[in-house]
């Protein structure tokens, strides 16, 4: 716990970052659990609220997630339609997204084979291929009833 605490505090000054009540309870919140944690801004504000059981800004919000972002401590997943993720799993995997449940989930890279790539523009490389598979529920009752 102890350990766990003074980690928080050396990810959050390495991202340049104050150590405030606020951000330890996101580092608590995004780092001290065993699997992967995707998260919306949106998302991650009602479980700090939550947790700490008192209002906290959006805007300390975004500079921390924004921060831990920069420092590779998180990775962004932007989705169309303005939608964006955050995911503590910091290597290169894939995902999928449900479009019933707006939720994202991983998928394992051996699930996944990129078999041929297009040629990148002149001074350019590809560094980074990630895939995002949306899913949704073929049955329109169950439709209905995930969205309630």
């Amino acid at each position: 716990m102890i350990d766990d605490f003074k980690l928080h505090i050396d990810r959050l000054k390495s991202s340049g970052l104050r150590a405030t009540k606020q951000r330890l309870a996101i580092c608590k919140i995004l780092f001290n659990r065993f699997d992967t944690f995707h998260f919306t801004i949106e998302n991650l504000k009602k479980i700090t609220e939550k947790d700490i059981k008192n209002k906290i800004s959006l805007a300390t919000i975004y500079n921390t997630v924004n921060a831990f972002k920069k420092h590779g401590y998180l990775k962004e997943i932007l989705l169309s339609g303005n939608k964006t993720f955050f995911d503590t799993n910091t290597k290169n995997h894939h995902h999928f997204y449900d479009e019933d449940t707006g939720k994202i989930f991983d998928i394992k890279n051996e699930n996944i084979l990129v078999s041929k790539v297009p040629l990148t523009p002149v001074g350019k490389k590809i560094t980074e291929i990630e895939v995002t598979v949306r899913i949704a529920s073929d049955n329109h009752e169950q439709k209905k009833q995930l969205k309630q």
